[in-house]
């Protein structure tokens, strides 16, 4: 009898589309393939802040567990909410092709209205304009960039979110881009934020199976991406030498550019007061240990400073 691989996925939209895009992949090779429903602490918590909840896996433990347990075979994640440790036992078999990893902001207002408010626009305005996000890194950006804006916390799944923008009287809300492009909802009253650097593996989906199953690890091995997979892991490791997580205010971003690649990274104060940052080109030889010494160039650069303050706070 042909074996068929259980996918492990979370019930919201985004989770399930990107599910079944491995399904789907995974029956072009030849596999087949089935979804398995598991709930996340973050599904079921949609009030606290993320960064309260100790969010280090807050929306990969459960299919973890369920992965250990031998319930499902496979676990299908946004990268970005995985924690740079995995669990004993499981093992990354599978980066996909990356789509956008820029931040979008959705305005309120109407398509032409939001396209009008540009940086200038923006700064001008008083302590009364409101962003929402749940996101601490999303926070400390917008906060370094415009310091009289209001920051309000915004959980949900994305149709949850958006309607909630809709209903508040927020300027808008910080969302990313890859998420609501990927089910069709990016609304036409967004605009690209080219200046907010993403979080560490934004953009990006992961595949994990448990350490020891070869048939799912050989099967995911077909569609592994090679270049996204060196990016994300270079902006991982980053994140994993500054000590950072979904809690804490670190961005990185490395995109493969003439024959090298070009690496971002930077550490903000929660209340956007200070900013730490470093640039590299790391060549393909050195790219293994390139986040780490980009990581331990950023702390000589200041970073140390903010995260000593962070972490105390």
């Amino acid at each position: 009898m042909e074996r068929v691989i259980r996918i492990g996925t979370r019930e919201s939209q985004l989770a399930v589309w990107q599910a079944t895009l491995v399904q789907n992949l995974l029956k072009e090779n030849g596999y087949a393939a089935e979804l398995v429903y598991i709930k996340s602490e973050g599904d079921i918590d949609l009030v606290t802040p993320l960064y309260e909840m100790g969010v280090q896996g807050v929306f990969t433990r459960s299919l973890d567990l369920a992965l250990l347990n031998d319930r499902i075979d496979i676990a299908v994640h946004s990268m970005k909410d995985v924690p740079t440790q995995l669990p004993k036992g499981i093992i990354q078999s599978a980066v996909l092709k990356r789509a956008s990893y820029k931040d979008i902001l959705v305005s309120r207002k109407s398509k032409v209205e939001s396209r009008e408010m540009d940086d200038l626009q923006l700064s001008t305005f008083d302590s009364q304009l409101v962003i929402g996000t749940s996101s601490i890194r999303r926070k400390a950006q917008w906060l370094h960039r415009y310091p009289n804006h209001t920051i309000e916390n915004l959980r949900g799944n994305v149709n949850t979110r958006l309607r909630k923008v809709a209903e508040s009287n927020w300027h808008g809300a910080i969302f990313a881009a890859a998420g609501l492009e990927r089910i069709n909802l990016r609304p036409e009253n967004s605009v690209d934020l080219d200046w907010m650097l993403p979080a560490p593996a934004q953009g990006a989906i992961m595949v994990v199976s448990r350490d020891g199953d070869t048939f799912s690890f050989d099967a995911c091995q077909h569609f592994n991406d090679n270049d996204t997979a060196i990016c994300t892991k270079i902006e991982r490791d980053f994140l994993r030498v500054l000590l950072g997580g979904c809690s804490t205010p670190i961005s990185a971003l490395a995109e493969v550019k003439d024959g090298a690649i070009h690496f971002r990274g930077n550490v903000v104060a929660i209340d956007g007061s200070a900013k730490a940052e470093v640039e590299q080109m790391i060549s393909f030889e050195d790219a293994d240990n390139g986040g780490v010494l980009a990581a331990k160039s950023l702390l000589e650069q200041g970073g140390q400073a903010i995260i000593d303050t962070i972490q105390k706070s």
